[in-house]
């Protein structure tokens, strides 16, 4: 049936039990009449369970034509027209239609799916999700896809005018964008580009699941904090003071990241497999990049690390005995963090070496140091928080002498500013000596570069242990 025979049907049923109602009138329902009723009640069931399935697929079926298209009823064809030239809403709807092309995004995550659909949808002073579907539309076309795998993997490539022009439309789209870019190279498709698609759940990188990412289509990410408005109580009629907070804008530039990618001759034997294997090449080694820096970076042409930033703040602790850790260290640590940090987004952070020194605190019969057992394999957990690993972190001295043991905060006071977008050149062949010969080793290379930055926004929000240097 029909969701309009089933409705029809529903109708009928009602009508039917109204009859047999108004047949007994006063008295009770006999037998025969009884039955019946029984039998439309369970007719009535099963078609309002059916109905409701029914209407289920319905709204379905609506929610994607409307997610498709630009106005209801008129569905958006992706790569219609030209993307330098289109309206902001005109360019989100075509983008988010080729973003439902499991065809082209097949190798995506479901969390790299929901997080460049929610960056389509954002316009505000860092990332503009017009500019962002703007540049998917330019580099996912099926023109330029095709292009950029011939100018990325073959040292004398022949383009059609179709995948010429595509390449022109990348060009034009480079030169409209904010802010100084490096000139020259190829844009990376939106769908492979690790600026865009990289989260915490395709990256070993455990700052991208505790810090607060922000993609920014902008040189500069720009904030606004304050230390709050102070409330007082006052006496019945008594006048209010100005309780206005004072508001800071920090900020997080965002710097060049460049890389050296040799791959081997056959990943660009077919696009599907190439997608992923592409991804996966790009962001590997961007990523590692990236770990190093956020824990160690100067913030001079490079991202703020997070032992830079809180070096020298009031957010320093020593520990109580040089080249030691002490269950006091741990809750004296802890305590040290200002309460309202204590959250459920808190989490600790250090190296391996360290991180064993402190499930050593469980060992001997030292019940009182641990509430879960310190000693035992798997994730370790202090004061209820998770302790990540990061062996840029400094390992644990055998005395005195400076060294940055492990930080506990809440992350979300550390930001990453990412613009959006990678580009790469190729480099046609890759030599090594071999003996008196200089021989290729069957590799391509590229050189890729992106631009990120990343800063602790609030100090306050963490305390690092560091080793005592006398």
């Amino acid at each position: 049936m029909t969701l309009e025979e089933m409705r029809a049907r529903l109708a009928e049923i009602e009508t039917e039990r109204r009859q047999l109602d108004e047949a007994a009138g006063e008295s009770s329902l006999s037998d025969e009449q009884q039955a019946r009723w029984n039998e439309l009640d369970t007719e009535e069931t099963d078609l309002r369970e059916q109905v409701d399935e029914a209407e289920r697929r319905e709204r379905v079926a609506e929610s994607r034509a409307r997610w498709r298209t630009t106005q209801i009823g008129s569905r958006v064809t992706p790569f219609d027209g030209d993307p330098t030239r289109m309206a902001h809403g005109e360019l989100v709807d075509q983008a988010r239609a080729v973003l439902g092309d499991d065809d082209a995004n097949g190798h995506l995550a479901d969390e790299q799916r929901t997080r460049l659909e929610r960056l389509l949808q954002t316009r505000n002073d860092n990332v503009d999700g017009g500019m962002l579907a703007r540049r998917m539309l330019v580099t996912e076309h099926p023109d330029y896809r095709e292009a950029f795998m011939r100018l990325v993997s073959r040292s004398t490539p022949v383009l059609t005018p179709e995948q010429s022009r595509a390449v022109q439309r990348w060009e034009e789209f480079r030169a409209m964008s904010i802010g100084s870019d490096p000139g020259g190279g190829y844009g990376v498709p939106v769908l492979i580009d690790p600026t865009i698609i990289l989260t915490a759940q395709g990256s070993p990188n455990d700052f991208f699941n505790l810090a607060r990412v922000e993609t920014i289509t902008t040189d500069t990410w720009k904030g606004v904090s304050s230390a709050g408005v102070t409330w007082q109580f006052r006496a019945e009629g008594a006048p209010a003071t100005d309780n206005a907070p004072t508001l800071a804008q920090p900020s997080v530039p965002a710097h060049r990241a460049d890389g050296y990618i040799p791959y081997s001759l056959e990943v660009d034997q077919d696009y599907p497999g190439f997608a992923a294997e592409m991804s996966t090449l790009l962001g590997e080694g961007y990523s590692e990049l990236l770990v190093n820096r956020f824990t160690n970076g100067t913030g001079t042409n490079e991202p703020t690390g997070i032992i830079t930033a809180l070096t020298g703040t009031s957010s320093a602790v020593l520990n109580t005995t040089a080249g030691t850790i002490t269950a006091t260290d741990v809750n004296d640590l802890w305590a040290a963090l200002p309460i309202r940090y204590r959250n459920a987004r808190a989490a600790w952070m250090g190296h391996t070496d360290v991180n064993n020194a402190v499930q050593q605190l469980g060992a001997g019969g030292n019940d009182s140091a641990f509430t879960v057992d310190f000693t035992a394999e798997g994730v370790m957990v202090l004061k209820g928080r998770r302790f990540y690993l990061n062996d840029y972190f400094d390992a644990l001295p055998a005395g005195v002498g400076a060294a940055d043991l492990m930080v506990v905060g809440d992350w979300r006071n550390y930001l990453i500013a990412q613009r959006a977008g990678m580009s790469i050149e190729l480099i046609p062949h890759v030599f090594n000596a071999a003996g008196t010969l200089t021989v290729p080793t069957g590799q391509r290379a590229w050189f890729a570069w992106a631009r990120v930055g990343a800063d602790s926004i609030n100090d306050a929000g963490f305390r690092m242990l560091q080793n005592k240097t006398s």
